[in-house]
């Protein structure tokens, strides 16, 4: 039923739209409320008032009934007119309310609702297009004639006269549709690019923000584990400090009680002897020898502890006392260094690397350039050749030497001290790495990684023979080694990381190439 017949049966004569709250009256025509209320309104100074589509006239302003029958036939019915968008843009001949624009002409330079779009023309000169207000790009400024036609060499939009003109004359001309749908299909294309383009930004962006999360998340947990640890380490160090003032203030207890019972004794001393100093000295004041001599008698063993003099009395006090008096600076200082020690055992398992203290220089793969210390921690370079044996484990071709233990497994720790003057490469290396000729240096070959600082302690990772050099240069001499090298300065300085899989088991590597160059393992 929705014909085009039905669409006029449904449509307000005065706005030309389909009815909006559709009201009757009493001649019988049907109008929007809207509109019939505004053209009532415009009659009402006049004091007559009339129906705008039979001119049946009313003296009174007359009543709006509403059309239930037509408001229920709208409701159910299903209307094929097209959803009109809001472009903005409204229908030039709809003067007494805006309907919005479903068409412009380009001739007309108008714009139409889809009512009045029915009964336009429908000649060839009234080219249709989207609802516009901009008339005076679709026609040539020189010639205000429709742009028709498309020159593809200069790439612009032009009209049938400028066709024919001499800028344009021997130009490949096409018409604006064909024209439009090469561009569309290059647009395509360009859009499909762009798409995928857009699609791998996406995942990157996402792969990235779960990188992010990631990060927050192990360092929230990487905080809570340290936290952790750091508050055990001051729990014990507060236990170790408690202990060790404990330890002194029980050795200066037993000291001062050895000193006071000490002074109780020689005040017990002292006053004997001021209580003997008292007679003798009476005995030296009597004038009468006899008794004199005869008191002498009866105070022998006074007069023989007198005749002895000060020294006994000073060594059996001297006796007495600890040696040197003091506290036992030395136990405290053990009990302190077990404590520390026991922390730091403590700490080392608490940490998700190994700490590995026990590196030491095997003499058997040294070069015979390398000079290596009595305790094996030290590799120097010297131009004095050390005449050692020709061994499968030894490096003939090279200043080089490894650790004596491998490490099969896990993530170990250690530090070494550099000379100023560079020229040294510590890293580490698959135990079969060539000794001899050809691809034996650390970092030149695919079975070793090294950290290289040259003549002027400048800085490069090497793998395989590729070299990535790192800024700025070292600013101190140590360097903490984990497959990932560090620069042991305040603060620690991040200098490269190593990712790989290992095969086989690596032993940490040392080389020294110019005399007076060396390395020291530290930790």
């Amino acid at each position: 039923m929705a014909t085009a017949d039905l669409r006029e049966e449904l449509t307000c004569p005065i706005c030309l739209s389909i009815y909006t709250d559709p009201v009757t009256l009493s001649c019988g025509h049907n109008f929007c409320l809207g509109c019939i209320e505004s053209v009532l309104g415009t009659q009402e100074g006049s004091g007559v008032y009339t129906c705008p589509e039979c001119r049946k006239g009313f003296s009174n302003r007359p009543e709006l009934q509403r059309n239930i029958a037509l408001c229920n036939v709208m409701m159910h019915l299903q209307i094929t007119q097209p959803e009109q968008i809001d472009t903005g843009v409204f229908c030039t001949y709809c003067v007494h309310s805006p309907v919005p624009a479903a068409k412009s002409c380009l001739h007309c330079e108008a714009s139409l609702c889809y009512t009045h779009l029915r009964v336009h023309s429908k000649s060839e000169e009234h080219v249709l297009t989207e609802p516009t207000t901009s008339w005076g790009n679709r026609k040539c400024s020189k010639h205000k004639k429709l742009l028709e036609y498309y020159c593809t060499e200069d790439d612009v939009c032009i009209c049938v006269s400028c066709s024919l003109a001499r800028e344009h004359r021997g130009h490949q001309v096409e018409l604006l549709n064909e024209a439009s749908e090469k561009k569309k299909k290059k647009l395509g294309n360009v859009l499909q690019k762009l798409t995928t383009k857009r699609e791998k930004t996406e995942k990157r962006v996402q792969s990235l923000q779960e990188h992010r999360r990631g990060v927050q998340e192990k360092a929230a947990g990487v905080t809570e584990r340290l936290t952790a640890l750091i508050r055990d380490i001051r729990k014990k160090l507060e236990d170790l400090e408690k202990r060790v003032l404990s330890d002194i203030t029980r050795q200066q207890e037993q000291v001062l009680l050895t000193i006071s019972d000490l002074i109780q004794q020689l005040e017990k001393e002292k006053d004997e002897l001021t209580r003997k100093m008292s007679h003798i000295e009476e005995l030296c004041n009597m004038t009468d020898p006899l008794t004199v001599l005869q008191e002498q008698e009866s105070h022998r063993d006074d007069f023989c502890g007198a005749e002895k003099g000060d020294n006994e009395v000073t060594q059996i006090g001297d006796k007495q006392v600890p040696a040197g008096g003091d506290l036992d600076e030395d136990l405290i200082s053990v009990t302190l260094y077990r404590g520390l020690a026991d922390i730091v055992t403590d700490v080392k398992r608490g940490l998700y690397m190994q700490v590995t203290s026990d590196i030491l220089l095997d003499i058997n793969t040294a070069g015979n350039n390398v000079i290596v210390s009595g305790d094996l921690k030290t590799a120097s370079r010297s131009d004095i050749n050390q005449q050692r044996p020709v061994t499968p484990e030894r490096f003939t071709a090279a200043s080089q030497v490894l650790s004596t233990r491998s490490f099969p497994s896990g993530r170990h720790y250690w530090e070494v001290q550099i000379s100023e003057s560079g020229n040294c490469r510590v890293g580490v290396c698959y135990t079969s790495m060539k000794r001899g000729r050809g691809q034996c240096v650390i970092g030149e070959n695919n079975k070793s990684w090294c950290l290289y600082s040259d003549y002027y302690k400048d800085l490069s990772v090497t793998h395989n023979r590729i070299d990535t050099f790192l800024h700025p240069p070292l600013s101190c001499d140590t360097v903490g080694i984990l497959l990932t090298f560090y620069e042991l300065c305040d603060p620690i300085r991040h200098l490269h990381t190593f990712t790989v899989t290992f095969t086989e088991p690596l032993h940490a590597a040392f080389g020294v190439w110019y005399n007076g160059a060396w390395v020291r393992i530290l930790h």
